[in-house]
C-alpha cells in the first residue's frame, strides 16, 4: 500500500469522526451545516479551522467545575436575597406584572431573583459614567471589586488606578480582574505596582500560546464595579479615555451605563465572586460582610441581573432578549454595536413588526470592524421587508447595547446581539422593570435617533446584487463573528 493511499484513508478516517463530533456537539443547525460543509468542501483547512475555533475545550472540564462552584455559592448567599425572591414576582408594579414570565424564567434558569428597593442611575458616556464611578470609590470603606474586558493605561486608567492604590493603603480591599486578552496593557504596566500597593490582581482565562485561537473565544466581557457591597457600576463602558468625549478624540462614542444601589447589587457580587474564584488559587467565600443589609430606596426599582457565558446549562440571555420581544405590546426600540442576531431574534424581530409593533433598531453608521459590519447588513433585507425601521448612528460609534419595551422595561448592559456575546463571552445585563426609567431611556434613543440616517427601505432592497454579495459572504463567518 502506497504513502498516498494511507494518507487519503487515515484522512477520510479523520474527517469522518470530525463530522460525527460536529453533529453530536454542535448545537444549532445553521452552525452544524456551516461546519460540516466548510470541512467537506474545503480539506484540511476546515479541519483544522473547526478544530481551532469550533470546539469548547473547557466546557466540560474549567467551565463545568466553574459552574458547580458558582452553585455552591449560590446557595450560600441565598440567605441574603431570598426576601426579594419569588414574592415580587407578585406586585402590584405594572412594568413587572407586564413581564412577569420574563421575571420568572430568570428566577428559574440562573436564580437571579427580581430586587425591588433599588435606585438606579442612569450614565451617557464615559464623560457621566467616571466622574461618578471615582467619586464611589473613594467613599468605600471596606472593599472594592473590579471586573473589565479593556484596561486601558491612559488617563483615566492612571486616575483609577492611583485611587484604588491609595484606597489600599488606607486598607479598604480591592480585587481586580482583567481579561487577559483585552488587556494586555496592565500586565506590562500596572499589574505588579497594583500588587505591591496591596491590591489582588488576576487575569481571567489566561492566554497562552497553545490553544490560542480557542482561548480568544471564550472572553470575560463583563463590565462590573462593585463598592461596599451596596453599590455597582454595569454597562458597556471599558476603562479607556476613548469613552470620553472631551474633544481630545477623533471619534464620538457613545455608551451607556448605570449605577446601581440597592439589593440588587447582591447578584453582580456574586458574579464577581465566582468570576474571581475561577481565577484564583485561593478560594473567596462569600461572608456577610460582602452582602451588608441595604435600606430600601425610595426610588424603589425593580432590578433583575442576567448573567450567562461558556458555563451557563441555556444562552441566558439571548432567551430574555427573545422573552423580552415576546411580551412588547406597542414597541420595542434597540440600540446595539454589532448585529448578528441569528434566526431566533430575527424572527421574533420581524414577527413583532408583522404584528403591528413598532420596531427600530439603531446600529452604526461608522463601525471599527468591516466584516462585522458587513454581516450585520445581511440581516436588513428581511427585517426591512417586515416592517423593522433601522437606523444608522452617524455622530460617531454608537457602542451602547440597549433595548427598551413599552416605556416600561429597558435592558442594558455588556451582551451585544450577536453570537459572541450569547454563546462565546461572558456577558452580564441588567433588566430595569421602572415606567419613568424606561421613558427616559426611549428618549435617549430618540435623542440618537437626531444623529442617524435611516434606511430606505426600497433603495436597500432594491441594490445591485455586487453590492450585496460581501455582506453574503461575511455572513457565513457569523457564527464565529
Amino acid at each position: 500500500m502506497s504513502w498516498t493511499m494511507i494518507v487519503s484513508a487515515s484522512y477520510i478516517i479523520l474527517l469522518v469522526l470530525v463530522c460525527t463530533r460536529i453533529l453530536f456537539e454542535t448545537q444549532s443547525s445553521n452552525k452544524t451545516l456551516a461546519y460540516l460543509l466548510f470541512c467537506l468542501f474545503i480539506p484540511v483547512v476546515g479541519i483544522l479551522f473547526y478544530i481551532t475555533f469550533g470546539i469548547n475545550y473547557w466546557r466540560k472540564k474549567k467551565y463545568y467545575k466553574k459552574s458547580t462552584g458558582d452553585s455552591r455559592i449560590l446557595n450560600l448567599v441565598r440567605e441574603n436575597i431570598h426576601q426579594y425572591n419569588q414574592v415580587m414576582v407578585n406586585t402590584k408594579d405594572e412594568a413587572v406584572k407586564e413581564n412577569a414570565e420574563l421575571v420568572s424564567m430568570l428566577l428559574k434558569d440562573i436564580g437571579s431573583p427580581l430586587t425591588a428597593g433599588n435606585q438606579v442611575k442612569l450614565l451617557i458616556n464615559g464623560e457621566e459614567k467616571f466622574p461618578e464611578m471615582l467619586e464611589a470609590i473613594s467613599k468605600a470603606t471596606h472593599h472594592i471589586h473590579l471586573e473589565y474586558y479593556i484596561y486601558e493605561y491612559d488617563h483615566i486608567g492612571t486616575e483609577l488606578v492611583n485611587l484604588l492604590i491609595a484606597k489600599a493603603t488606607e486598607g479598604v480591599e480591592v480585587r481586580f480582574i482583567y481579561d487577559d486578552f483585552g488587556s494586555p496593557g496592565i500586565k506590562r504596566k500596572t499589574e505588579k505596582r497594583m500588587r505591591d500597593a496591596g491590591i489582588s490582581v488576576y487575569p481571567f482565562h489566561k492566554v497562552h500560546f497553545y490553544l490560542l485561537a480557542n482561548r480568544l473565544n471564550y472572553r470575560n466581557h463583563r463590565k462590573i464595579v462593585v463598592i461596599d457591597g451596596c453599590t455597582a457600576f454595569v454597562g458597556g463602558i471599558n476603562v479607556s479615555d476613548k469613552y470620553i468625549n472631551d474633544g481630545s478624540n477623533k471619534l464620538y462614542w457613545r455608551d451607556m451605563h448605570i449605577k446601581l444601589d440597592g439589593p440588587a447589587v447582591y447578584y453582580l457580587q456574586y458574579i464577581f465572586i465566582t468570576d474571581w474564584n475561577f481565577c484564583c488559587k485561593k478560594e473567596f467565600k462569600p461572608l456577610n460582610a460582602y452582602f451588608p443589609v441595604i435600606p430600601a430606596s425610595p426610588q424603589n426599582t425593580y432590578v433583575q441581573l442576567n448573567a450567562s457565558g461558556p458555563d451557563s446549562a441555556q444562552p441566558s440571555i439571548l432567551y430574555s432578549i427573545l422573552q423580552a420581544i415576546y411580551l412588547a405590546k406597542e414597541e420595542i426600540l434597540i440600540t446595539t454595536p454589532y448585529f448578528i442576531p441569528g434566526d431566533s431574534i430575527a424572527d421574533a424581530l420581524r414577527i413583532a413588526a408583522l404584528s403591528g409593533l413598532k420596531v427600530k433598531l439603531l446600529v452604526p453608521g461608522i463601525c471599527d470592524s468591516k466584516i462585522v459590519n458587513a454581516a450585520s447588513k445581511s440581516n436588513y433585507n428581511n427585517l426591512l421587508s417586515a416592517g423593522v425601521e433601522i437606523y444608522l448612528y452617524n455622530k460617531g460609534f454608537v457602542h451602547a447595547k440597549t433595548m427598551v419595551t413599552d416605556s416600561k422595561l429597558f435592558i442594558t448592559g455588556t451582551a451585544n446581539m450577536d453570537n459572541r456575546s450569547f454563546e462565546l463571552n461572558f456577558e452580564v445585563n441588567a433588566i430595569i422593570y421602572d415606567a419613568l426609567l424606561a421613558k427616559k431611556m426611549r428618549q435617549i434613543f430618540f435623542d440618537d435617533l437626531q444623529h442617524a440616517s435611516k434606511i430606505d427601505k426600497e433603495k436597500w432592497l432594491t441594490r445591485k446584487w455586487y453590492s450585496q454579495l460581501p455582506e453574503k459572504i461575511a455572513r457565513l463567518f457569523s457564527p464565529v463573528l
